[in-house]
């Protein structure tokens, strides 16, 4: 399963598959251009290519320390995705002891500190060190650039700021003294703080900084809404949030047959069930390219998703909504005694929460 369209699996390490997306790809093109108009020499083409593909290896190594730091704790890592502005561990969960949080969020910059310590090391033996004034990025020998940008990965990621590792660490810190959603709310504001100070200095001539702002400005605030939003589900069985009303199919069904449900109503996704036994699950997204790939006279059975979860109608809604985070399959069919009695969506969970939220409210007037 690929984490996001465009996205090309390079490898499988330790487990974990690693993409490449396609705007990375892109990237390393426009590096090779910039150095290309600027030398006209194959040479600096091959080298500016080369310090990318290597910034990026760190980057990916990053990414490997969260993943194996985080598997220590039973945690399994989805994939590991390649993008322009870095890289993405996609965990199955957040550490739920903030002391395993903190160790997760800190192990990747460890593995960049590490690596910029055996640069260093090496530089030392071979004789290459540049002179404080002469390091820099697009200054000085393959090897020392390299272990300067690792220092900058490793401080970037630390700022005390969501998305960064350094507010995760920060909110696993606070965790220990103050209830989890209030730490986050917390690191969630002082991320927001740095976000305003770096659009105030990028103001003064640095665009750079305008866009760290608004990607710290909206990973905090997203950070904050996701662990809200937990927190209003904690304790609430999937049975009370359940959709009751809905249609299924068999898997002897045409794709015409689904296209008149989806045209009658507001399903979007159906389950599919054969002699009261729930066979898969056949999406919107599966439906469409089905029908452009084998027309209406094709059967269900053949375009259907046989692995999406299920979930037992009395387990919680947190729980229930994270067995689906990150997966193409956006309906969790809920079982009792071996029945279909329900469908979870986010669509209606999003609902029941602004209900639940109203109804407080009222309460409260």
């Amino acid at each position: 399963m690929r984490p996001m369209t465009w996205s090309w699996r390079l490898a499988r390490i330790a487990g974990i598959d690693v993409y490449v997306h396609a705007t990375f790809l892109m990237l390393v093109a426009w590096i090779a251009l910039v150095h290309w108009n600027r030398s006209q020499s194959l040479g600096a083409v091959v080298e500016g290519v080369g310090f990318i593909l290597a910034l990026f290896a760190c980057v990916v190594l990053h990414e490997f320390g969260h993943a194996l730091t985080a598997a220590r704790f039973g945690i399994r890592t989805r994939d590991i995705t390649l993008l322009p502005i870095g890289g993405l561990a996609r965990l199955e969960r957040i550490p739920e002891e903030p002391v395993q949080e903190l160790w997760v969020a800190l192990a990747g910059p460890a593995v960049n500190v590490v690596i910029a310590l055996l640069l260093f090391g090496w530089l030392q033996v071979s004789g290459d060190v540049e002179s404080v004034n002469r390091l820099g990025v697009a200054t000085g020998t393959f090897a020392g650039r390299v272990m300067l940008a690792n220092v900058f990965l490793a401080s970037f990621n630390m700022l005390p700021a969501f998305p960064m590792d350094g507010g995760r660490a920060l909110r696993a810190l606070l965790a220990t003294r103050m209830e989890y959603t209030r730490a986050t709310q917390r690191a969630a504001t002082i991320g927001q703080g740095m976000a305003i100070l770096f659009a105030f200095a990028g103001l003064q001539g640095n665009p750079m900084l305008i866009f760290i702002a608004l990607f710290v400005w909206i990973g905090a605030g997203q950070e904050a809404s996701m662990v809200q939003m937990k927190s209003s589900l904690a304790g609430i069985p999937a049975r009370r949030a359940m959709l009751t009303d809905f249609r299924t199919l068999r898997p002897t069904s045409t794709l015409g047959d689904a296209v008149d449900l989806v045209l009658t109503g507001s399903q979007q996704d159906f389950p599919v069930v054969e002699n009261g036994r729930l066979e898969g699950i056949l999406t919107r997204s599966d439906l469409l390219a089905a029908l452009t790939r084998s027309g209406r006279s094709a059967t269900v059975g053949e375009n259907m998703r046989r692995e999406c979860p299920t979930a037992d109608s009395s387990e919680m809604l947190e729980t229930v909504l994270a067995r689906v985070k990150g997966r193409d399959c956006h309906t969790i069919p809920i079982i009792e005694r071996g029945a279909l009695i329900g469908l979870v969506t986010m669509d209606n969970v999003g609902e029941f929460l602004m209900i639940q939220a109203a109804e407080r409210k009222g309460r409260q007037t």
